[in-house]
């Protein structure tokens, strides 16, 4: 489990293919005082430390490459790091599971005044979950969505998050890892089992089950 509040970057200092899958070697810019076996969330995805040195190494499923942007990396390019929430520490950002629901596509990017405009167009399955003012994490930042239509949406970042993780770096075109506020799965699950429960009990009402 993560927050959204990336703790620093990594840089990508090699990548090598294993039978389908992805070996990516990082440099982090700080100390993560990881373990081999630990989780990282790595441009918000959920991957586990296989080797630990000066270098940080994951591997990379191929399922993760096809749904992620993890296979576009290249070497020197920067990524977003954040550990695992520890039980005692405050919820600072919002509830980020490193289960990537899809890409993003940055189609608009401009400053008003210090903060700096992100449109990103996503799919229709990704809208779904997306609310004006929720919590959304993209390349494993929690920000906020400040506009949202029929096929995009929008967040103000800060200067600070500007320049603490790799979204800067990022242009028009590019692709980004989105996950949805988990709370609104939870919320449509819950709905979709009350109505099924509805469905059943006017079944059995009318078949003089009950009354």
């Amino acid at each position: 489990m993560f927050t959204g509040l990336i703790e620093g970057v990594g840089t990508v200092s090699s990548l090598m293919g294993v039978k389908g899958g992805l070996k990516i070697s990082v440099r982090p810019h700080i100390d993560m005082e990881l373990r081999v076996g630990d989780s990282l969330a790595v441009n918000g995805v959920c991957l586990t430390v296989v080797t630990i040195g000066r270098e940080i190494v994951f591997e990379v499923s191929p399922e993760t490459i096809r749904s992620t942007n993890l296979g576009e990396l290249k070497t020197n390019d920067r990524l977003n790091l954040e550990r695992p929430l520890k039980l005692t520490d405050r919820l600072g950002g919002h509830i980020v599971t490193g289960h990537v629901d899809g890409i993003g596509i940055i189609t608009d990017k401009k400053k008003e005044g210090e903060y700096t405009l992100h449109t990103f167009e996503v799919s229709r399955e990704i809208l779904n979950y997306v609310v004006k003012k929720g919590s959304i994490a993209v390349d494993g930042i929690s920000l906020t969505v400040t506009g949202l239509n029929n096929s995009s949406f929008s967040v103000a970042i800060i200067p600070h998050t500007l320049h603490a993780t790799n979204i800067g770096d990022k242009g028009i075109g590019s692709r980004v890892n989105i996950e949805v506020d988990i709370i609104g799965k939870y919320v449509e699950k819950f709905m979709t089992m009350q109505n099924s429960d509805r469905g059943l009990k006017e079944l059995l009402k009318e078949k003089g089950f009950t009354e």
